[in-house]
């Protein structure tokens, strides 16, 4: 029988954060150890967690961002959900050829849906067809949602991402975790606590408020950790990168829309929204690394040149230098451009405030055809913020159509970003971090495409796991 393990992603941990103010995370390095783990390229929550669970680059498992540009539909999706755009074998689909008893859980990791697991829970709102929004989730089995929701209340979607995200969400993340370990008995219970990712962006990481964030989210991750040790389970902590402070945002494809490659479209209501099809070269943005898909191969050198120039800029690489990185596939854009430090990429294309599509001023992952951090700021513009917000929501409680336009345009706003590979030198303070309960797989250097090999020889023993 395979060693019971939970696989417990901290998001924006780091090395130089285990001390006073995280004494379970502490606790349980020193039981066991902790290193710095160096990471992929981007530095994003999709591409870290596809390299977390199959061991490899982005060149293998296809995840190049949070999202980009599906080149045969002409458009930009972000956030999706399907199991099926991950390609390779999992922690979980590797630990079943060698036992056919292991069962796994998957809970708010990301591509959820469909995915090779018995247990699983991630966030799905409904859209009925009249134009509503109702907070729901997704999960395998079924039931598993309501018996959950049903001891909990529905999951806190509003303090999930958005100007109220906050502890909530991981709290009821790491509530329902313990109740599927208890009662299932999972051979890997792979578990998301995204509280850090809220404030180090509002803040930034230099913050002193940000002490509160991470005892905050250490007593969710002791209970979780207690939990697992009461089941004669083992624990090993990771996260995806390190959010480091930003000053600056750059306009890239502002850029590239004055340079004449990106092309508008102007909608009837006024607004402009990006032409992806009829545009020579575009951005799809995301965090600290941008894809550039540019339609024609005589422009992509005239392209690459307008981005070096451009200041905020640190690299920009073409199929070959994206090799170097195991970036090179062929989701990724022609050119990938990385920020410098301290800056990071804005998805705005728009010239003038005035023709902001609609989908800016508000709470939209899915339309935005960029990530878009401003999300988490109400306007710091708007008088009457709360009474507006309640005005809109009095509107949905009557039935009728509203518009949750209370996100502001100033992308200076935000504070921290993530993306880049660490500064050399800063790896404590700038790398995701590897913590195990166990110094049987203890290593002075970790990966990030070490962590399936890792978790599996924890789980089966050196010998077994040595074939992984």
């Amino acid at each position: 029988m395979p060693q019971p393990v939970v696989l417990l992603n901290v998001v924006g941990l780091t090395l130089d954060m285990l001390g006073p103010n995280a004494p379970n995370l502490s606790r349980l390095a020193k039981e066991g150890f902790a290193r710095p783990m160096s990471g992929v390229l981007p530095g994003v929550t999709c591409s870290a967690q596809s390299t977390i669970l199959t061991g490899t680059l982005p060149r293998e498992h296809g995840i190049v961002a949070n999202g980009w540009y599906f080149r045969d539909l002409a458009e930009v999706w972000l956030w999706r959900q399907s199991n099926r755009l991950v390609h390779g074998e999992t922690i979980a689909d590797a630990g079943r050829k060698r036992d056919p008893s292991y069962t796994a859980a998957k809970m708010f990791w990301w591509y959820n849906m469909g995915a090779r697991v018995e247990y699983s829970m991630t966030p799905r709102p409904s859209y009925p067809a009249d134009g509503r929004k109702i907070f729901d989730s997704y999960s395998q089995p079924p039931e598993l949602r309501d018996q959950l929701q049903s001891e909990l209340g529905t999951f806190p979607l509003m303090r999930f991402w958005g100007p109220g995200a906050d502890i909530s969400s991981s709290r009821w993340i790491a509530s329902a975790s313990i109740d599927v370990m208890r009662r299932h008995r999972p051979s890997l219970t792979m578990i998301y606590l995204p509280h850090l990712d809220y404030n180090l962006q509002r803040l930034g990481p230099d913050d002193p408020r940000i002490a509160t964030d991470i005892r905050e989210v250490d007593t969710e991750a002791g209970r979780v950790i207690d939990a697992a040790r009461e089941l004669g389970m083992e624990v090993v902590v990771v996260s995806e990168y390190a959010i480091t402070r930003t000053t600056t945002p750059v306009h890239i494809n502002r850029a590239l829309r004055e340079a004449g490659f990106l092309q508008v479209r102007r909608e009837p209501l006024g607004w402009e929204t990006l032409d992806c099809g009829l545009s020579r070269a575009f951005a799809v943005s995301d965090h600290q690394v941008a894809h550039v898909y540019i339609d024609r191969r005589d422009d992509i050198e005239p392209v690459r040149h307008c981005l070096k120039t451009l200041p905020g800029v640190d690299l920009v690489l073409d199929r070959r230098e994206q090799a170097e990185f195991g970036i090179d596939h062929e989701r990724s854009g022609e050119l990938v451009a990385v920020a410098a430090p301290e800056h990071w990429f804005t998805y705005y294309f728009w010239l003038d405030d005035r023709l902001a599509p609609d989908y800016a001023r508000t709470i939209d992952i899915h339309r935005k055809p960029g990530y878009d951090p401003v999300e988490l700021f109400v306007d710091p513009a708007l008088r009457w913020p709360q009474l507006r917000i309640a005005h809109r929501l009095l509107k949905k409680f009557l039935g009728f159509r509203y518009y949750m336009d209370i996100i502001g345009l100033d992308a200076t706003i935000v504070r921290g970003s993530h993306g880049r590979l660490p500064s050399p030198g800063r790896e404590t303070a700038e790398a995701p971090v590897f913590i195990s309960s166990h110094r049987s797989i203890e290593a002075d250097e970790i990966a990030m495409t070490d962590v399936k090999h890792r978790v599996l020889q924890l789980q089966f023993g050196s010998q077994t796991a040595g074939s992984a």
